[in-house]
C-alpha cells in the first residue's frame, strides 16, 4: 500500500476554505481529511492546496503545430483555413511523434494545474489512412504518455466518417480520422484494452461532430458507448450552424436536443453559437458545455454565452483544445475575459454579491469537468488523489487571504516558468511536479524535440 501524509495551512474543500487541513492519502486516494489540526511528525507541510483541474477536451498532437498557423493568408483566415495547415501538419507524424507530443503537453498540463485529460483522441491511422495493424496503435501511443506523465486519463475515441453534414465524402486531409460504425466498434473495445495500464482510466466516445457522423452513426456511437461519456463538437463556428441548418432546417445544439438522448453524459464541446432558447435548454439538460477559450479565442469562433449559461444553471468545464498555450487558470482567465469584452462589464461569471469570480469561476470547472470525465475531483475522502498546492510566496499570492487565493492566481500570477504560481502536484496519490517542474521534464522535453526536429525537417 502507498501512503502519505500532507498538511495545508489552508485548503479547498468542498464547504469552502478550511484551515490547517491534514489530508492522508492511501493507494491513490483521499483516505482521511481532518480540519483544524496541526500537522504530525513526517507530514509534508504546504500553505496552499486545491483539487486538480479537469481538462476536458485535448488534441494533444497539435501541441506540435502551436505557432505554427500565424501568417496571414492570400484572403482572410478562419477556422477552416487553420484546419488545412492542420492537416499538413499530421501528415508526417508517425506514433512515436505522437507519443512524444502528448507526453510534453500533459506535462505542461500538470505543471499548470490540470491532473486530468480528456484526449479527444481522432488520428488513428497511418498517413495513407490505412489502419495499423493494431487498430488502437495511436491509442496505445496516448496511454503511454499518460503513464510516463502521471496524468489521469479519460481517452475519448472518435467516431469520424464523412466530411460533412448529411453523409459527404470526406476530405482527403481527413484520411487519417476515418472509420466505419463496425471499426469504430472494434477501436472502442482495442482502446480499452489500450488503457488498462493506466491506472483510474476511463473510456467515453466522442462522435466528432454532426458533419462527421448521420443519425443512425450517432445512435450506433452512443450505444457502444453505453453509459461512458459522450463528447461532440458542436456549434463552433458560424458557417457550421448555416450548414446544419441547410441540412436539417434545425441549429446543431437544437438538432441534438430534439433528436438525441441527451443527459448528464454528454459534453458539447464549444456550443459557441447558440440562440437564448438553446442555451436555457442545453442547461436543464445536464449536460456539460466543454469551453476552450484560448482555442476559442485563437481560432476566431466567437464567445460563449457564458453569463446565462451559467445563470441558468448549466455546468461548464474548461479545456485546452489546440493546446496553443496550456494552464487551467489561462483558460479560467480568458473566459472571464471574453465575458468582459462581450457585456463591456466586469466580474460577469459570478453574480451573487461579495463572490469571488476566480473561486466561482474554479468550482464551476471542476464540477463541470468531473462530470464530463467520469471521474470526480473534489478533496473529498474516497476520491482520486489529486491535489495543487501554490507557492504563497509568488508576489501575486503574498499575504492574500483564502477568500483572494483562487482570484490572484487566475488573474494576475501568470504561468509557466519562473511566473508560475503552482509548486506541487499530485495526480492518483503521487506527486509528479516538484516546484513547478514535473520530474520527468528533461527527458520529455528532450523526447520531443527530437521527434519536432524531425517532423518539421519533413
Amino acid at each position: 500500500m502507498s501512503f502519505s501524509a500532507l498538511h495545508f495551512r489552508q485548503a479547498l474543500l468542498p464547504q469552502g476554505w478550511a484551515q490547517e487541513v491534514r489530508v492522508l492519502i492511501a493507494d491513490g486516494a483521499f483516505s482521511r481529511i481532518d480540519v483544524g489540526v496541526p500537522p504530525e511528525a513526517g507530514d509534508e507541510r504546504y500553505s496552499i492546496g486545491v483539487p486538480g483541474m479537469p481538462n476536458l477536451h485535448c488534441h494533444a498532437f497539435q501541441r506540435g503545430m502551436a505557432g505554427l498557423s500565424e501568417t496571414r493568408g492570400p484572403s482572410s483566415d478562419s477556422f477552416w483555413t487553420w484546419r488545412e495547415v492542420m492537416y499538413r501538419f499530421l501528415e508526417a507524424l508517425t506514433p512515436e511523434d505522437v507519443e512524444a507530443i502528448a507526453a510534453l503537453a500533459y506535462c505542461e498540463m500538470l505543471e499548470t494545474g490540470f491532473t486530468r485529460v480528456g484526449e479527444f483522441h481522432y488520428l488513428h491511422h497511418g498517413p495513407d489512412g490505412q489502419p495499423y495493424d493494431n487498430i488502437a496503435e495511436m491509442a496505445e501511443r496516448i496511454a503511454a504518455a499518460a503513464n510516463l506523465t502521471g496524468i489521469g486519463l479519460t481517452l475519448l475515441p472518435s467516431l469520424y466518417v464523412h466530411g460533412g453534414f448529411g453523409g459527404q465524402n470526406p476530405d482527403p486531409g481527413q484520411r487519417r480520422f476515418i472509420n466505419s460504425v463496425d471499426q469504430f466498434a472494434k477501436l472502442h473495445e482495442a482502446s480499452r484494452a489500450a488503457t488498462e495500464s493506466v491506472e483510474g482510466s476511463v473510456v467515453g466516445i466522442a462522435p466528432h461532430s454532426l458533419r462527421a457522423v448521420t443519425p443512425d452513426e450517432l445512435f450506433a456511437a452512443i450505444e457502444i458507448g453505453g453509459a461512458s461519456p459522450i463528447h461532440i463538437h458542436v456549434a463552433e463556428q458560424i458557417k457550421e450552424v448555416a450548414a446544419c441548418l441547410a441540412w436539417s432546417e434545425r441549429r446543431p445544439v437544437q438538432w441534438l436536443l430534439e433528436n438525441m438522448p441527451v443527459d448528464t453524459r454528454w459534453c458539447f464541446i464549444h456550443a459557441t453559437h447558440m440562440t437564448p432558447d438553446e442555451t436555457a435548454k442545453l442547461s436543464y439538460s445536464g449536460a456539460v458545455a466543454g469551453l476552450c477559450p484560448l482555442t476559442e479565442a485563437s481560432l476566431g469562433d466567437g464567445t460563449f454565452n457564458g453569463a446565462t449559461f451559467a445563470g441558468a444553471g448549466g455546468l461548464y468545464g474548461v479545456g485546452s483544445d489546440s493546446n496553443i498555450l496550456i494552464g487551467a487558470a489561462d483558460e479560467l482567465r480568458q473566459l472571464e475575459y471574453s465575458q468582459r469584452l462581450q457585456y463591456r462589464q466586469r466580474n460577469v461569471m459570478t453574480t451573487q454579491e461579495g463572490a469571488s469570480t476566480g473561486e466561482t469561476l474554479y468550482r464551476s470547472a471542476l464540477e463541470g469537468g468531473a462530470r464530463a470525465l467520469g471521474a470526480a475531483s473534489a478533496i473529498v475522502v474516497g476520491n482520486e488523489a489529486n491535489v495543487v498546492t501554490l507557492d504563497v510566496e509568488h508576489p501575486s499570492l503574498i499575504g492574500r487571504p483564502a477568500e483572494q487565493i483562487l482570484d490572484s492566481w487566475i488573474f494576475a500570477a501568470g504561468s509557466g516558468g519562473r511566473a508560475n504560481a503552482v509548486q506541487d502536484v499530485w495526480s492518483r496519490g503521487q506527486k509528479v511536479v516538484a516546484n513547478g517542474r514535473h520530474i520527468a521534464r528533461d527527458a520529455i522535453a528532450r523526447r520531443y524535440g527530437e521527434a519536432m526536429r524531425r517532423v518539421l525537417s519533413a
